[in-house]
């Protein structure tokens, strides 16, 4: 019995590490696995140009010395840099973000379904926060200034807003070369088709015509 114990014990921990190795992205095989853009073929990924192709600027990206456009209804911009603009963060399981913000511009709610985020302020103070998942809904908030660290754990929605009467700026460090971004307004306002107009009205607990209002910004 004792060793029928033992059997699933280590069974379970092995399955259990397996949950968590795939849970992520691929890890590196290689000394790098450049995306080769020509490919059809179609991976959870991106497959491998030859080594013997790989360009140095296939590992280089200019331009987050530059503040983004911040003239849009949100006063912010943010400057991805993932595997889509540096093709050897290709199984590399990192990315960066620049993150500029008009005076009282935001972030708005949003998610990372495939990376934890790690935000440093640059210049500025933000209001930052994240909320829990079902059924507690916490909010955790914190008011950060130049050289302030925080994090926003995988999948959870969060936000920063610039309260300031100054730009700020933000730098974000997320755990995955395609980290992806869920926009809660966007995705439910916004999508296409509509979600019909009965079933946001009861989730909100508002009447159609509000939700028509709000679905007409997006």
């Amino acid at each position: 019995m004792a060793v029928r114990v033992s059997l699933l014990a280590a069974a379970l921990l092995v399955a259990v590490s397996c949950f968590h190795a795939t849970a992520s992205d691929p890890s590196l095989l290689q000394d790098f696995c450049v995306v080769d853009k020509m490919s059809k073929v179609r991976v959870n990924g991106f497959p491998c140009k030859d080594a013997n192709d790989a360009m140095v600027e296939d590992f280089f990206f200019s331009g987050l010395h530059m503040a983004g456009n911040t003239t849009n209804k949100q006063g912010s911009a943010v400057t991805p840099v993932n595997v889509a603009q540096i093709a050897a963060l290709n199984t590399m399981g990192i990315s960066l973000a620049r993150i500029d913000y008009a005076p009282f511009g935001q972030n708005p709610p949003h998610t990372h379904p495939r990376g934890t985020e790690i935000l440093t302020v640059l210049e500025g103070s933000l209001y930052v926060g994240f909320v829990t998942s079902n059924p507690d809904n916490k909010l955790f908030t914190k008011v950060l200034n130049k050289g302030d660290v925080f994090v926003f754990p995988q999948g959870l929605i969060h936000f920063q807003f610039n309260y300031g009467t100054k730009n700020a700026v933000a730098l974000a460090a997320l755990s995955s070369q395609n980290p992806g971004v869920i926009t809660v307004a966007n995705s439910v306002f916004g999508s296409k088709p509509s979600i019909p107009d009965d079933i946001l009205a009861k989730a909100f607990q508002v009447d159609k015509m509000t939700v028509d209002r709000i679905q007409a910004q997006f």
